[in-house]
């Protein structure tokens, strides 16, 4: 009987410590997903992404970047070998009853669970200096570099776009995008 009794209570330890190994590791499940040492980079997806054509000069990329953290995230700068220098571009009201492009201060954030699109007439990647001509059709590949170090390539297709002819002012100058 007494064996009985501590092979019971022996089994019944042993269901009771399964038991909370199992919600232990659904509350982990449950929380996860996420953790602090999650890249940015694994947090963002991008979409509808395309290149403006153009033969010479300057142009700009495009594209709908989707946040899916829970934190804020700040693209810090991006690449492509379609251009020289490649910049965030924002286009802002120039005072005079028009607009003026200019480089974005701090690079783009991305909201938490949430978007930015960059889109003509707006926020956008400035190609600056072609080497050869961007033609419609060509994909374009870029890299974006977040403010935790991590990386995003994407290719973009090029298409032509006659639309959005800002000024750019770097410094003062104003020049008008390629093609």
């Amino acid at each position: 009987m007494a064996i009985r009794r501590l092979l019971t209570r022996s089994l019944n330890r042993s269901a009771a410590l399964t038991a909370a190994v199992i919600l232990l590791l659904i509350a982990l499940v449950a929380c996860g997903g996420e953790t602090s040492d999650s890249r940015d980079a694994d947090a963002i997806t991008v979409s509808d992404q395309w290149v403006k054509a153009a033969d010479s000069g300057m142009t700009a990329a495009f594209a709908t970047l989707h946040n899916s953290s829970d934190r804020d995230i700040r693209i810090v700068s991006a690449h492509t070998a379609a251009a020289r220098t490649t910049e965030m571009h924002e286009v802002v009201d120039n005072g005079t009853g028009g607009t003026t492009m200019r480089q974005k201060d701090g690079g783009f954030v991305i909201p938490a669970k949430g978007s930015v699109n960059l889109t003509p007439g707006s926020e956008h990647f400035m190609l600056m200096e072609l080497p050869k001509p961007i033609t419609t059709g060509q994909n374009v590949a870029f890299t974006i570099r977040f403010e935790d170090g991590s990386t995003v390539g994407f290719q973009a297709l090029a298409r032509d776009f006659d639309g959005n002819q800002e000024n750019y002012a770097p410094d003062g100058e104003h020049e008008g995008m390629g093609k």
